[in-house]
């Protein structure tokens, strides 16, 4: 049978160590898919360096049009990242009839909507497994294992940067600064690490998530995201004595009101699997009615386990090249004409715990002062530290951990709160997730 013929563009990191895995494993990817895949050509800007990487069967160009415009490509792989020139080079692979396979998170999460019902009229199939996490298959999971059931939330750890900045800022005590210069030294990290600090990236992914689990568009403009910048190692302290660790989580829930669609920095029960889930790996854990709690876990980034991925979206297109586009798995797992418009609701009208810590004068009434505000808007405490005094300066430091409450109403009790006289810092307000 005649070899499906891949084209891709751009050969750097996700890109060589897809050349490489394809190459090395031929034999058993063969096997699997019924046909032999080859990449044909790579457009990549260094023709020397990406001449350096392939075979002499495989042609090498500067133009990544040349890859869409060839006559014998059967499937795109855009590897350039960003959602400017990638977006232009996915629609024209799709209007020029190739399948196309991404791992670009951004791209998909700004221009989804467009792409699909691009590939849709063309009846071409565009694949994103690589997009999420890396070579872990939650979008397999999400979009055939689990179709069976009703999926009630979905929260993961799903950047490994900010992931290892966490893990060192609780293992070794360190600032936010000094783990995220340490995370910039391995390559874990950009020069500018604002997608990843600033929760950006595991927002993108998360919008992915939450559109195949629910069957709505991919709503990522209306995710509340919330970075770890603004975290101090001795929260990740004062978290560990009570019982809980700091992970930055992507949570998509579906409730009676809508969609909550978050990233933030979160506390979780310390002995939860996802707590201890260090360094720059990722997991993802699903709730759904059915099978109950599922957990989904390795490496969400680097050559090799993206190309895990890409490749068996490959796969995935070889065996259904020829099969009718109307019984291919739809590209968010719902039908096109069963796709919900459901709210993602503001941040204010999410229901979750918290964790509170407050500088405040050392003196008599303060605790009862806090609790009683608290109190007025129907908040209840679960548990309580209080760090001894600081004898010359006069203050201490309560943390308070709260039962679930409607954000809107803490937002409403921390500003009482923080008029209080006897409250003389910013309070810190970090959300609380069991996850269970």
């Amino acid at each position: 049978m005649k070899p499906m013929k891949v084209g891709l563009l751009g050969i750097g990191t996700v890109g060589s160590g897809t050349y490489e895995v394809l190459n090395r494993n031929q034999e058993e990817i063969e096997r699997r898919a019924g046909r032999h895949i080859h990449i044909a050509m790579v457009a990549d800007l260094d023709t020397t360096r990406a001449k350096s990487l392939v075979s002499s069967d495989c042609v090498v160009v500067s133009d990544a049009k040349e890859v869409i415009a060839h006559p014998d490509i059967d499937i795109v792989v855009e590897l350039i990242g960003g959602y400017g020139i990638a977006f232009e080079l996915v629609m024209a692979a799709i209007e020029s009839g190739k399948h196309v396979v991404t791992a670009n998170k951004a791209l998909l999460a700004m221009h989804g909507t467009e792409i699909f019902e691009a590939a849709h009229r063309k009846g071409v199939m565009v694949a994103f497994e690589a997009s999420v996490a890396g070579g872990i298959p939650i979008i397999k999971a999400l979009r055939e294992g689990l179709t069976a059931n009703r999926i009630e939330w979905i929260a993961g750890i799903i950047n490994g940067t900010t992931n290892f900045i966490l893990s060192q800022m609780r293992e070794k005590n360190w600032s936010f600064q000094q783990a995220l210069e340490a995370a910039q030294a391995l390559g874990y990290a950009e020069a500018d690490p604002t997608f990843d600090i600033e929760g950006i990236d595991a927002a993108h992914k998360a919008s992915i998530m939450a559109a195949i689990a629910f069957g709505i568009q991919i709503p990522f403009q209306k995710a509340y995201v919330e970075g770890i910048t603004q975290l101090q190692s001795q929260d990740i302290r004062f978290a560990e004595q009570l019982g809980y660790r700091i992970k930055l989580l992507g949570i998509a829930k579906q409730t009676q009101a809508g969609i909550e669609l978050r990233i933030h920095p979160c506390l979780v029960p310390s002995k939860s699997i996802i707590a201890n889930v260090e360094g720059a790996m990722n997991a993802v854990m699903v709730q759904a009615d059915a099978v109950g709690t599922t957990l989904y876990y390795g490496k969400g980034a680097g050559g090799e386990p993206t190309a895990s991925a890409i490749i068996a979206d490959l796969v995935d297109i070889t065996r259904l090249h020829s099969a009718d586009p109307l019984n291919r798995v739809p590209f968010l797992a719902y039908q096109p004409q069963s796709m919900r418009d459901l709210a993602i609701l503001p941040v204010d009208q999410i229901v979750t715990a918290y964790y509170l810590r407050l500088g405040v004068a050392d003196q008599a009434g303060v605790l009862a002062s806090v609790t009683g505000l608290l109190a007025e808007f129907s908040i209840s405490i679960d548990a309580m530290l209080q760090q001894p005094s600081h004898a010359k300066e006069e203050r201490t430091e309560l943390i308070i951990l709260t039962h679930q409450c409607l954000e809107s109403s803490m937002n409403a009790a921390l500003k009482k709160i923080q008029a209080l006289p006897t409250v003389i810092e910013p309070i810190v307000r970090i959300r609380k997730e069991e996850l269970i």
